[in-house]
């Protein structure tokens, strides 16, 4: 019975996976955080540049 808790305790095979959570976690943190930031950015841009393409008037105007 001891030998098996030995074995338990000194057994490290989960620690990777551990690491690989939290790798993940921080990678998805950081990608939520780009697109936090420049969602507003990119947003207020489309805008304003549809609004300026809106306004350009296109053709032969009728006199």
């Amino acid at each position: 019975m001891l030998t098996r808790v030995g074995r338990f305790l000194n057994d490290d095979a989960g620690a990777v996976t551990v690491d690989w959570v939290i790798l993940c976690a921080a990678m998805v943190g950081l990608g939520v955080l780009v697109v936090t930031f420049i969602g507003d950015a990119t947003s207020n841009l489309s805008t304003s540049t549809g609004g300026y393409i809106g306004a350009i008037t296109v053709g032969f105007a009728s006199e």
